[in-house]
């Protein structure tokens, strides 16, 4: 049995563990609720922006945007990796790294090259432990205070990219979030830009199984408009993503730290037996030292 010094000296380090955990887990909480906030005022513009991109593209076809035609052989594929820049945050980052991992390992099978844009420390460390080539970093904005300019920087990037043949796919992979339990890894085709398809919301269809789209009036024509929009697209896709990554990065990280806590509090309580024990086994040994020496000296 341990002695009761020891003991004292766990329990003394547990609970100030608990002190950070609980601390972290209010930091966490804090942050959350600001990003969860831009995250849901950003969720409408996102979809209306698709719906009118849908409904414009379907009037222009394929080949009105470079960005839209898919190359008719891939040979080198680019992967954004959206991870946070710190750990303490369960299996997030690791999540997100397996997801990237089996992209990779799929498309290397298929005789792809793949170079890297990351977004985060963590997703930076993994691109190097595999020795992918890293055209782009970012550090410090997932789970920061961020603009739109970041993502419109990073997308003006990729889009020269695309356009000059130095990528012929690029691929988002994030962590979509679902709820304050669930964050779900995320691959994305970015470009070339897929059929965007409008979501039947219970409007009137066109046909049976065609959904409704919405008329727009076009000025000027949508060819033109597509060569503003497209771009921009990309931009609030890659926005979206950071939006969503940051989210998910804050519910994982409150989550992991009130497990800590929980953990903590166990721990606690399977010391402070251990503890109460060992007293008792103390205090026993001394009562039968005392009883010992007085049967003695009765003697």
């Amino acid at each position: 049995m341990p002695s009761l010094k020891d003991v004292e000296m766990k329990i003394s380090a547990v609970k100030k563990t608990r002190q950070i955990t609980k601390a972290m887990n209010m930091v966490a909480a804090s942050r959350l609720r600001g990003a969860q906030s831009n995250m849901d005022a950003f969720r409408p513009y996102a979809g209306k922006f698709g719906d009118v991109l849908g409904s414009l593209a379907e009037k222009a076809g394929e080949e009105a945007s470079p960005l839209l035609m898919p190359r008719e052989e891939v040979r080198n594929v680019h992967i954004v990796l959206f991870t946070s820049d710190r750990g303490l945050c369960g299996g997030f980052n690791t999540n997100l790294q397996n997801k990237a991992k089996s992209l990779w390992q799929e498309r290397k099978q298929a005789g792809q090259q793949s170079t890297m844009t990351c977004f985060g420390k963590k997703a930076r460390t993994w691109a190097r432990k595999y020795k992918l080539p890293i055209s782009e970093e970012y550090i410090g904005v997932v789970g920061g205070n961020f603009e739109f300019n970041v993502a419109a920087n990073a997308g003006r990037v990729l889009i020269d990219g695309f356009l000059e043949g130095t990528y012929d796919e690029v691929h988002l992979v994030y962590s979509q979030f679902l709820s304050m339990a669930k964050q779900q890894p995320t691959i994305q085709q970015l470009l070339p830009i897929p059929p965007i398809a409008v979501e039947d919301n219970g409007q009137e269809t066109a046909g049976e199984d065609e959904p409704y789209l919405a008329e727009h009036i076009c000025e000027p024509s949508p060819d033109e408009l597509l060569d503003e929009m497209l771009p921009r697209n990309i931009s609030v896709q890659i926005y979206n993503a950071l939006l969503e990554t940051s989210t998910a990065e804050h519910a994982a990280r409150m989550m992991a730290m009130d497990n800590a806590t929980k953990a903590c509090n166990d721990m606690l309580e399977n010391l402070t037996m251990i503890y109460n024990k060992a007293r008792q086994a103390a205090i026993t040994s001394e009562l039968m030292d005392i009883v010992g020496g007085a049967e003695a000296l009765r003697g």
